[in-house]
C-alpha cells in the first residue's frame, strides 16, 4: 500500500524535519540529486527550467549534478527571483561557468534533448499564467523528454487540477501528493517515481492502495462452502425511461462476478420481460408499477430484502416517481439493518430528502457513490469546489454525515473514505467514460459487501475491481473510443484473480 500526503502535511513534515537539525540547503540538496540519479535518464543536453520557489532551488541543484556528471544544462529561468536557497545555488551555479536566460518567447527548446521542469511546486493552485503559462505550452509542444520535479509545473499538490506540464517522468520528492492521482494528473504524468530524501511525515496521509493489498478480503474460499456463505444481495433499479435491460443485466452480473453467492434483481413489473432475458445466474424480483416507475410496498421489500447482507438503489430509477423513490430510501434507511450502496438517482432522490437523515439511518454501512455533480446536489459544495479540493469536501461531508457513511466520490481517480481512513484508488481508464460503467461499479459493490465486513478498504477494494477491470477491457478492445461497460463486466474475473 502506498501513501500519499497533502500540501499542509508536507509543509508540516518539512518544517519539522528542518527544526531536527536538518538544513533546508541540505534538503534541497538531496532533492537535486536523487533527481539527478534517476534511473532512465540522460541528462547529456538539458535545459533546466526554474520558477522563483524552492522547487526553482531544486533544478539549480540538479544543474550543478549534470555538469559534474560530463552534461551540459541551461538554467532557463521564468523571472530572475529567488528563495533564500535557490539564490544559494543558483550563485554556485554561476560559479561553475553553468550559463543562463531569462525566458522569452524566443527561448527555442529544439536545441535540448531533455527538459527539466523545476517551474512550480506542489503548493501551486490555480490555472498558471503569463511567462509561466506559455512556458509551460512551450514544453509541451516541443517534443522532448521531459521531467517534472516533484510535481508537473501547473497541477495541484492535492487536487491535481491545473494546465500542467506533460512530462515522461515525474519525481516525487519525499512522499507521493494527492495531486500525484487526482484532476489532470493521469493526462500529465506518464511514469511516477518517488524519492526518499530523509524528511520524517508527520500528520495526516491518504492510503493509495495496489493489486496485492486486498487479499484479506478477497480470500480463498474453501470447498466446504455453499452460496449462502458468501451472501445474498438485492439491486433495485430501473424504470421504463431507463430500463436499460442489459445495464440492469449488468449490474447484477457484476455482483456475482464479484463474489456474492446470490443477486436478487429488482425491477418495476412494466420492465421485467425487457430484463428477464438478459439474466442468466441472477434473480428476478418486481416491484409494482406505476406510469413505468417503480411503487413503494413495504411488503414487497420485505420480501426482497429478507437475508440479505447488502442492496443497492437508484441505479436508471429515473426521477418522475420521485415520491416513490423517497420513500423507498426512507424504508431502507430506517428499516434495513445492513450495508445500502445509494447510486445514480438515488443519489438525487436523497438530495431532496431532510438534512440528518444518514445520521438517524439505522443501517450498519451506507456507501454513497456519486460523481462531482451528484456529490454537490448532496453535500451543498459546488462542483468546482469539490474538483479543487475533493478530499477536503469529502471529509467535511462525512463529518456531517456520521460515522456509519463511506463516500466513494469518483473521478479520474476514485476517493473512497469514511470517518476515519482515505483511499485514492489509482485505476480506471478513458473507455469507462461510457455509459453504465456506474452501474458496474454498484453491482460490484453489492456483491463485495455481501460477503466482506463493510469498511472503507472494502469500498476501495470495488473501487480497484472496476478500474482494473477497465483497463484490461480497454486494452483487449483496443481503444477506448469503442468500449462499453459490458466490456468491463467481462474483465471483471482477471482483475479479481489478480489481485486475489
Amino acid at each position: 500500500m502506498k501513501t500519499a500526503v497533502s500540501n499542509e502535511t508536507m509543509r508540516y513534515s518539512d518544517i519539522e524535519t528542518i527544526k531536527s537539525g536538518i538544513p533546508s540547503t541540505e534538503l534541497m540538496y538531496r532533492a537535486g540529486k536523487g533527481i539527478y540519479e534517476t534511473e532512465g535518464i540522460k541528462w547529456d543536453n538539458t535545459a533546466v527550467i526554474c520558477g522563483k520557489g524552492n522547487n526553482g532551488g531544486d533544478g539549480y541543484v540538479l544543474a550543478l549534478f549534470i555538469k559534474k556528471g560530463g552534461g551540459t544544462p541551461k538554467l532557463i529561468l521564468i523571472e530572475e527571483e529567488f528563495s533564500e536557497d535557490g539564490r544559494f545555488y543558483f550563485e554556485k551555479c554561476l560559479e561553475s561557468g553553468i550559463e543562463y536566460e531569462i525566458y522569452s518567447e524566443k527561448t527555442d527548446f529544439s536545441v535540448y534533448d531533455t527538459i527539466a521542469d523545476c517551474i512550480f511546486g506542489t503548493g501551486f493552485h490555480g490555472m498558471a499564467s503569463g511567462r509561466a503559462a506559455e512556458c509551460i505550452k512551450k514544453i509541451n509542444e516541443s517534443g522532448k523528454f521531459v521531467i517534472s520535479a516533484d510535481i508537473n509545473s501547473g497541477l495541484s499538490g492535492d487536487s491535481g487540477m491545473g494546465n500542467g506540464v506533460v512530462s515522461d517522468i515525474t519525481v516525487a520528492v519525499g512522499s507521493y501528493k494527492s495531486g500525484h492521482f487526482l484532476g489532470a494528473a493521469k493526462d500529465c504524468i506518464k511514469e511516477l517515481r518517488v524519492i526518499d530524501i530523509g524528511i520524517q511525515l508527520k500528520g495526516e496521509s491518504f492510503f493509495v492502495p495496489e493489486e496485492n493489498d486486498f487479499g484479506s478480503i478477497l480470500k480463498k474460499r474453501q470447498y466446504n462452502s455453499h452460496k449462502g456463505n458468501y451472501g445474498y444481495t438485492a439491486i433495485i433499479g430501473g424504470c421504463a425511461e431507463y430500463s436499460g435491460a442489459v445495464k440492469l443485466a449488468n449490474l447484477a452480473c457484476s455482483a456475482l462476478k464479484s463474489g456474492c453467492g446470490v443477486t436478487k434483481l429488482c425491477v418495476s413489473q412494466g420492465i421485467a420481460a425487457a430484463v428477464m432475458p438478459y439474466l442468466l445466474e441472477s434473480t428476478l424480483f418486481t416491484m409494482p408499477d406505476e406510469n413505468g416507475h417503480m411503487k413503494y410496498d413495504k411488503e414487497r421489500l420485505n420480501l426482497l430484502l429478507r437475508g440479505t447482507a447488502s442492496a443497492s438503489c437508484g441505479m436508471g430509477w429515473g426521477m418522475s416517481g420521485e415520491e416513490d423513490n423517497k420513500k423507498i430510501i426512507e424504508y431502507l434507511l430506517g428499516q434495513y439493518g445492513v450495508t445500502l450502496i445509494i447510486d445514480a438517482d438515488g443519489l438525487n432522490t436523497l438530495a431532496k430528502m431532510p438534512d440528518g437523515i444518514l445520521r438517524s439511518a439505522s443501517c450498519r454501512k451506507i456507501i454513497l457513490t456519486p460523481h462531482p455533480l451528484e456529490f454537490s446536489r448532496i453535500s451543498g459544495y459546488s462542483v468546482d469546489e469539490i474538483v479543487d479540493n475533493p478530499i477536503v469536501c469529502a471529509k467535511k461531508f462525512l463529518s456531517d454525515a456520521g460515522e456509519n457513511v463511506i463516500l466513494l466520490l469518483k473521478g479520474t481517480a476514485t476517493v473512497v473514505a469514511d470517518s476515519k481512513e482515505v483511499y485514492i484508488v489509482n485505476r480506471g481508464c478513458p473507455g469507462m467514460a461510457t455509459a453504465g460503467s456506474g452501474d458496474v461499479l454498484s453491482g460490484i459493490l453489492t456483491g463485495i459487501m455481501g460477503y466482506s465486513e463493510p469498511s472503507a478498504k472494502s469500498a476501495a477494494c470495488g473501487a480497484y475491481i472496476a478500474g482494473l477491470a477497465g483497463e484490461l477491457a480497454e486494452k483487449d478492445v483496443g481503444s477506448s473510443i469503442s468500449m462499453t461497460s459490458s466490456d468491463t463486466v467481462r474483465f471483471i474475473p482477471e482483475a479479481v484473480r489478480r489481485m486475489c
